[in-house]
C-alpha cells in the first residue's frame, strides 16, 4: 500500500491548542482566520477581525445598497430548498428595521452579489445571516447619524419605523433620503451596534417561505422551468464509464433527423441540439446507438469496495491525538505507537457505508447564451464564483466575460450534477452563439455521472475503567475525497471528456476542525485518551464528493454505537451513560429535552418487533446540536423497518425561522432514514449499475417516519449555529441502536434493509 512516510497532524483541538480564538455572533465561519487564505467554502479572507462573512467581503456596500430606487440586500447564498433565502431576507428585514416587501432581496449572481464560495456545511446563516446581520446594523445606524445631522436632533432621539426614520416632532426622512450623501462604499467595523432580540418582527418567527408558492402550484420554480426565446434544447451522450474511450461515432445520420442543429463530438464529448427538446432527445438516443467505445477499466463491486479502501493509495491524516491512553497493537495503529496492554473494558466495532447519490427529483439542467462576447450561464449550482472561475479556465474567458446566475434546482444535497450540467450549457452555447442553449440531463446520466457520496469503512476501539468511565479512544476510518469541487476546469466532467482534457486539480481533504471524511469522528465526549486516524484514500475507483453531512452520517453512528454498547456493558442506561461523559452544557440540555419529551426509559416494555435508540450529535463539534429518540417497528415477514415515532431535540442558537427550522430536521430525519435503510449505488465490474429508482430505492411515503416531534431550543442574541445537516448522523445512529435492541446483535454495514440484509432472516 502507498502511504505517506508520516502521518499528516490535522488536528482539531491540536489547532484550536496552537491558535488564539476569536469568540464573535460569528466564531464559526472562516475558521482559518488569516488573511488572504481561504476558508472551507472557497473565498478568500480578506479581514479576519470581521464575523461572518464580512472577512471574506468586507466592504458594507457588498451586501446593503441605497439608492434613488430603493434599499436592495445581497447575499452569495444560494436557495437550495432549505428555507434559506426566507431566512436571510428576514434578518435583513429586523436589523433594517423594514418590512420584508419594502427592499429588494438579490442572491447568489456573480454580477450582482457578494462572493461567499459555496452554500454548503450549514454555513449559510452561521456566516452568511451573519454577515447580513452585521452589515445590516451599521448601515442602519449610519442611515440614523445622517438623518440626525439632517434633521438637528440627535439620533437617540429618532425612530426607525416601516423604512422611516421619524424625529419627535414628526419630521421624517426615508432611508433613500437620508442615504444622499452617505458612502457606504466602506470597510465594517468588527463590532457592531447591539440589537434588541425582544424587539425583532421576524427573526424567531415562521414567516412564509418565498421559494413555496409556485413549487406548490406548478409555477416557474426551477431552472428546469425556464424557457428563452428562440432556445435550443440539447442533450449529451456520456461514456458508458468514467474509463472508456469514444473509438467510432457515425453522425450522419443523426444531422439528418428532423429539427437537429448541430452534433458536437470533440474527443469523448458528444452532444446533439435541436429546435424542440423530444427531438433533442431522439436524436440523443440515435447518437448513443451510433456510438462505439471501449472500456478500459474494472471496478469492484459492493462486496469488496471497503477491501479496495484498505488497499488503494493513502495518504495518513491524523484528525486528533490527545494522551496516552492504553492501546492494541492493530492494523490501524499509527508506526510510533508503543503496545500497551488493554484495559479492563475494551471494546472494538466498525461499520461500513456503501455509495450513494444524491437522487435528485429533477435531473440536473442548464441554460446558456453566449451573444456579444458575454456568456450568461443560469445554474442550479452550489457556488457561483467558484463555478464561474471553473468555466472561464476552460473556456479562456475572462471573468468579466462570464457570468453566472443561480435558479434553483429540483434537489441538491450537496455536489450533485448541477455544475458539470453548466459546463455542458456552457460549452455548447459557447460554440453556438447567439442562441440561449438548454442541457436537461436524463436520469440515467444522473445517477451514472452525478459525483457519488463516498462508500466508507471505520473500525474503533474503546477503553474504559472498571466503573465505566472512558479512558481511551481509537477511531480509524478509510474513505475517497467528499470534496471535489470547482476548484480548477478539471473538476468539471465534460472538461475531462475532450480531446485536449483538462486533468482535474489533486484531491485534497477539508482540514479540521470542519473535516472531510473525518468530520464528527472526534467524540464530543470526556475522554483523556482519543486519537482518530483518516486513511485519505487518493486514487478513486468511482468519482466522489460532497453529500450532506460529509463523513458525519458513518462517524456518528459508530460513535453512538460505541456508547450504546459500553452503556450496556456496564448495566447502564445509555442517556445516563452519555450524560456522564459530557461537559458540554448545551448538549446535556439537547440529550434531556429529548429523552424528557420521549418519555424515555431504557428497558420499557413494548410490543414485539420494537426497539427504542437513543444518539446525539454537535455537528462539527462547532455548529448545532442535535440528539434523537426513536421507536422503531421491525418487521421480518414484511421485510420492512419503520420509525414509529422520533423526537429530536435542537439547539442551534438564536432561532430565525421555527417552520424551517422544523422543516429541516423533519426533512434530515427522512432522508437519513433512506439512506441509513435502503440507499447504495449498485457497483460491479462496469462501473455504476443503479441508473434508474428500480435500481436504487429511496424512502417511499408508505415507509416515512409516522410521527416527528422537534423540540427547539431558541437562544436570542446568541451566534446561528446552522441546521441543515445536523440530523443525519444522530437519526442513523438511533436507528442502528433501536435494531440492535430488537434484534440483540448490531447491524455492521449500511444499508440495514437491502435485499440480503442478516435483519429478515
Amino acid at each position: 500500500m502507498k502511504r505517506s512516510d508520516a502521518p499528516i497532524d490535522q488536528g482539531r483541538r491540536a489547532f484550536l491548542a496552537g491558535s488564539g480564538l476569536m469568540v464573535s455572533f460569528a466564531l464559526l465561519g472562516s475558521w482559518r482566520a488569516f488573511a488572504g487564505q481561504e476558508n472551507t467554502l472557497g473565498a478568500t479572507i480578506l479581514a479576519p477581525d470581521l464575523p461572518g462573512d464580512l472577512k471574506i467581503e468586507p466592504v458594507l456596500d457588498a451586501w446593503i445598497k441605497i439608492d434613488a430606487r430603493g434599499v436592495t440586500v445581497c447575499s452569495g447564498k444560494v436557495e437550495l430548498g432549505t428555507g434559506v433565502r426566507t431566512a436571510l431576507w428576514q434578518v435583513a428585514a429586523d436589523q433594517l428595521a423594514m418590512p420584508l416587501e419594502r427592499f429588494t432581496f438579490v442572491t447568489a449572481d456573480t454580477a450582482l452579489t457578494p462572493d461567499e464560495g459555496y452554500t454548503a456545511g450549514s454555513h449559510t446563516m452561521a456566516d452568511g445571516g451573519t454577515a447580513i446581520y452585521h452589515a445590516a446594523a451599521q448601515v442602519r445606524q449610519m442611515l440614523l447619524d445622517a438623518a440626525a445631522a439632517k434633521l438637528g436632533v440627535p439620533a437617540r432621539e429618532l425612530a426607525l419605523h416601516d423604512g422611516v426614520i421619524v424625529a419627535a416632532d414628526g419630521r421624517q426622512l426615508t432611508y433613500e433620503q437620508a442615504a444622499e450623501g452617505v458612502d457606504l462604499h466602506q470597510r465594517a467595523k468588527p463590532v457592531s451596534p447591539d440589537s434588541d432580540p425582544s424587539t425583532f418582527r421576524y427573526i424567531g418567527h415562521a414567516i412564509p417561505r418565498v421559494d413555496i408558492p409556485a413549487k406548490v402550484t406548478g409555477g416557474a420554480a426551477y431552472v428546469q422551468d425556464m424557457r428563452l426565446e428562440g432556445m435550443l434544447h440539447a442533450r449529451v451522450v456520456r461514456p458508458p464509464d468514467a474509463s472508456a474511450q469514444l473509438e467510432s461515432v457515425d453522425t450522419r445520420a443523426v444531422e439528418a433527423m428532423p429539427g437537429v442543429v448541430k452534433v458536437v463530438r470533440d474527443g469523448n464529448y458528444l452532444a446533439v441540439l435541436a429546435e424542440r427538446e423530444w427531438q433533442a432527445v431522439q436524436a440523443m438516443r440515435a447518437l448513443r446507438e451510433a456510438a462505439r467505445w471501449r472500456s478500459t477499466r474494472r471496478y469492484p463491486g459492493n462486496d469488496t469496495i471497503h477491501a479496495a479502501l484498505k488497499a488503494l493509495p493513502q495518504r495518513i491524516y491524523v484528525t486528533t491525538r490527545e494522551g496516552n491512553g492504553p492501546v492494541r497493537q492493530s492494523q490501524h495503529a499509527a508506526p510510533d505507537a508503543a503496545p500497551a496492554a488493554p484495559s479492563p473494558a475494551t471494546l472494538s466495532v466498525g461499520f461500513g457505508k456503501q455509495y450513494v447519490i444524491h437522487g435528485s427529483i429533477g435531473p440536473s439542467c442548464a441554460v446558456a447564451v453566449y451573444r456579444d462576447g458575454m456568456l450568461t450561464v443560469w445554474t442550479h449550482t452550489q457556488g457561483v464564483f467558484p463555478l464561474r472561475a471553473g468555466l472561464a479556465e476552460w473556456l479562456g474567458l475572462p471573468k468579466d466575460k462570464l457570468r453566472c446566475i443561480h435558479v434553483e434546482g429540483a434537489g441538491c444535497y450537496g455536489h450533485n450534477g448541477a455544475d458539470d450540467a453548466a459546463a455542458d450549457a456552457a460549452l455548447l452555447a459557447f460554440r453556438t452563439p447567439g442562441r440561449p442553449v438548454r442541457v436537461q440531463w436524463m436520469r440515467d446520466q444522473e445517477a451514472a455521472w452525478e459525483p457519488l457520496g463516498p462508500a466508507m469503512l471505520t473500525e474503533l476501539e474503546a477503553f474504559a475503567d472498571e466503573a465505566g468511565q472512558l479512558q481511551a479512544w481509537r477511531h480509524a476510518l478509510w474513505s475517497t475525497p467528499h470534496n471535489e469541487r470547482i476548484v480548477n476546469a478539471g473538476r468539471l466532467i465534460p472538461a475531462r471528456l475532450l480531446a485536449r482534457p483538462v486533468a482535474s486539480a489533486p484531491s485534497a481533504p477539508i482540514p479540521q476542525p470542519e473535516g472531510d471524511a473525518d468530520r464528527n469522528a472526534v467524540p464530543l465526549y470526556r475522554i483523556p485518551s482519543v486519537r482518530v486516524d483518516m486513511h485519505f484514500v487518493t486514487e478513486m475507483p468511482f468519482r466522489t464528493s460532497a453529500m450532506r453531512s460529509l463523513g458525519g452520517h458513518i462517524n456518528v453512528v459508530t460513535i453512538e454505537s460505541a456508547m450504546d454498547e459500553l452503556a450496556e456493558r456496564f448495566g447502564q442506561d445509555p442517556v445516563a451513560y452519555r450524560l456522564r461523559h459530557l461537559d458540554d452544557a448545551r448538549a446535556r440540555e439537547v440529550i434531556q429535552r429529548a429523552a424528557d419529551r420521549f418519555g424515555w426509559n431504557g428497558g420499557q416494555a413494548l410490543p414485539d418487533g420494537h426497539g427504542v435508540g437513543f444518539a446525539f450529535s454537535q455537528y462539527k463539534n462547532l455548529m448545532g446540536y442535535c440528539a434523537i429518540a426513536l421507536e422503531v417497528k421491525l418487521d421480518k415477514q414484511a421485510r420492512s423497518v419503520q420509525i414509529v415515532r422520533a423526537v429530536a431535540a435542537v439547539d442551534c442558537g438564536q432561532i430565525v425561522n421555527p417552520d424551517g427550522l422544523r422543516n429541516q430536521i423533519e426533512g434530515g430525519i427522512v432522508q437519513s432514514s433512506s439512506w441509513t435503510l435502503y440507499e447504495q449505488v449498485l457497483i460491479g465490474e462496469g462501473g455504476v449499475r443503479s441508473v434508474d429508482w428500480s435500481s436504487y430505492p429511496i424512502l417511499r411515503f408508505p415507509q416515512a417516519p409516522v410521527a416527528i416531534d422537534v423540540q427547539m431550543i431558541d437562544r436570542p442574541g446568541h451566534a446561528f449555529l446552522g441546521a441543515a445537516e445536523i440530523a443525519q448522523g444522530p437519526t442513523a445512529a438511533a436507528l442502528v441502536n433501536a435494531i440492535k435492541r430488537i434484534t440483540g446483535h448490531r447491524p455492521l454495514h449500511l444499508p440495514l434493509a437491502r435485499q440480503d440484509s442478516p435483519l429478515f432472516a
